[in-house]
């Protein structure tokens, strides 16, 4: 009935061809276009690719794989008018047996989603991604489109390319509930509706595709990039998070009783994600360049502690109106909009979970300004610190057996070569600073 609906449906909006999109383990939109002719045979039968040319897919004997659009992602493509409409659809991949491919990163999410509905929860996102638009004509490739700051009005090429995105976005369905100016000179955030991991992550795809090809069209370069800049802030994703019990259609997160309202559920979700965090950092700040945002100041989180309003912390709980008691929520600051959001989030969950099955239990709340404390205060207070390199995340990624489980052995090894491949070619890098500070010196 679903496909039948969406058949009646692209001949409404009179499509001519559709874009299949999936993501590489990397979390970077690729796309196969079909005249809207095939979709009804793609919808049964899938559309076959050479999943050995895809970063971190199968290897040469293994690459026969297929396209299964999933078709509640259908949304018309607002900008690819010219010689036909054009629709999109996000796919699933499969091996040419049929079954699930094991390295596709969505599929490691739908897993992760469906071992929470067997606890009996519905896991929910809200994530905050950040982004930085600079000038494409410019040859350092970071000239920034404006020079505000936090709140700041946007120049107008800044407010026009904004509003084109959110339009954009509205196309594909995506309810934007707040953008505006960061902190950084032409850096915006752009936020919304909080839902389910696995539709949010298809959200959170949708938008870096969309704020990158409407940039292009206005000469504008979009960059998710953690930290484009030295002196400038850098991007983070924020990713507010809560359970809804499945059988109560309630929150299982609050607890009127609670000091923060929060329930023991979401206390030992809290611990869960504490335990994991040095594992999950390999996920969630995936880049080399993710650890030039992670260092004190710019309000970025290095320290694991948790608490209410100290915002130096790398779990928050956010304040929400008594009225709304479905608010109730935690907010971890640590992850970067280079992340694949699929991974990311199935990773967050488990930790969770995993936290409330073993009734685990975080360390005291830190209140205080973490950043003016001393190191003997740090070790009194027993407060540890988020790994400061990417070739340190992958050290307590590969110790860590619950995060080996999530992302499933044939991704787990690629992942883990993919990223030490990315940190071996840095090492070799000679960068401007040591040319700067040796050259004349020795």
């Amino acid at each position: 009935m679903e496909v039948k609906k969406i058949l009646e449906q692209v001949d409404k909006d009179d499509i001519k061809f559709i874009t299949l999109q999936f993501t590489d383990l990397l979390g970077v939109i690729k796309e196969l276009i079909i005249p809207v002719e095939q979709l009804e045979d793609a919808s049964r039968n899938g559309v076959w690719f050479d999943g050995s040319s895809v970063e971190g897919f199968a290897r040469i004997q293994e690459s026969d794989l297929f396209l299964k659009p999933d078709m509640a992602t259908y949304a018309v493509v607002p900008w690819l008018a010219e010689d036909g409409k054009t629709a999109r659809l996000i796919c699933d991949i499969h091996r040419s047996d049929g079954k699930p491919f094991e390295g596709d990163p969505r599929f490691i999410l739908k897993q992760a989603a469906a071992d929470a509905e067997r606890e009996g929860f519905e896991y929910n996102v809200g994530p905050e991604p950040e982004f930085y638009l600079f000038r494409a004509d410019d040859r350092n490739r970071t000239s920034p489109i404006d020079y505000g700051s936090y709140f700041d009005l946007s120049s107008h090429e800044g407010y026009k390319a904004i509003k084109r995105i959110i339009a954009a976005l509205g196309n594909f369905g995506i309810k934007v509930e707040t953008s505006h100016h960061e902190v950084g000179l032409g850096q915006y955030e752009i936020d919304f509706h909080y839902g389910p991991c696995l539709d949010i992550a298809d959200k959170v795809v949708t938008l870096k595709y969309s704020a990158k090809k409407i940039a292009q069209m206005h000469n504008l370069h979009a960059t998710f990039m953690p930290k484009p800049m030295m002196d400038m802030a850098g991007s983070g994703m924020h990713v507010h998070q809560s359970l809804f019990d499945i059988k109560t259609k309630t929150n299982a997160f609050y607890d009127k009783e609670h000091e923060y309202n929060l329930s023991k559920a979401a206390v030992s979700f809290i611990a869960g994600q504490i335990k994991h965090i040095n594992a999950m950092c390999a996920v969630l700040c995936p880049t080399v360049n993710s650890y030039k945002r992670l260092v004190s100041g710019f309000e970025a989180p290095v320290y694991i502690t948790w608490a209410s309003m100290n915002r130096s912390s790398l779990l928050r709980v956010p304040k929400w109106f008594e009225a709304k008691k479905e608010a109730a929520r935690i907010e971890l600051r640590c992850p970067d909009p280079a992340c694949n959001p699929y991974l990311a989030f199935a990773v967050m969950l488990k930790a969770g979970l995993d936290g409330i099955k073993n009734n685990l239990a975080p360390p005291e709340p830190v209140e205080e300004n973490i950043y003016t404390l001393d190191d003997e205060s740090l070790v009194k207070k027993n407060i540890g610190v988020l790994p400061t390199s990417l070739r340190e995340a992958l050290d307590e990624l590969k110790k860590d057996e619950l995060i080996r489980e999530v992302l499933g052995e044939h991704l787990f090894e690629r992942y883990i070569d993919v990223k030490t491949k990315e940190w071996d070619e840095f090492k070799q890098q000679v960068t401007a600073w040591e040319i700067d500070t040796y050259l004349d010196t020795f």
